[in-house]
């Protein structure tokens, strides 16, 4: 599978961070997210029960990553991950994750990864 539906520069507000702080003012984290689907069913149905919902993924992440407080950027990477993967079945995400402005001097700083197969 080559197929790829992906998000791009989703902005959320959220407690991240070790100094103290950012333990009291809510941060913004930048997320690009490309996972694999196989798009052809829902491209020849042009039936959105066959495509992958970005709407209800960015809502699922906007709503969980807007209420988290983790302390660093590559445990909330993960637990992104396995939202995407486990409750939207989806079988290989790749995440970059940034925080725009946490490092003086740059636009931002962040992790890439990647979990899963990629067909």
């Amino acid at each position: 599978m080559a197929d790829i539906v992906y998000i791009r520069e989703l902005e959320i507000e959220t407690i991240i961070g070790i100094f103290d702080w950012e333990r009291e003012v809510k941060q913004i984290v930048s997320l690009d997210l490309d996972m694999a689907h196989d798009i052809s069913k829902a491209g020849q149905t042009d039936d959105i029960q066959y495509a992958l919902n970005y709407k209800s993924i960015s809502k699922r992440l906007i709503g969980f990553i807007e209420k988290s407080e983790f302390f660093l950027i590559e445990a909330l990477a993960e637990s992104v991950i396995n939202i995407v993967m486990s409750e939207f079945s989806v079988p290989w995400v790749k995440l970059r994750i940034s925080k725009p402005g946490a490092l003086r001097g740059s636009k931002d700083v962040g992790v890439i990864i990647e979990r899963g197969i990629k067909d």
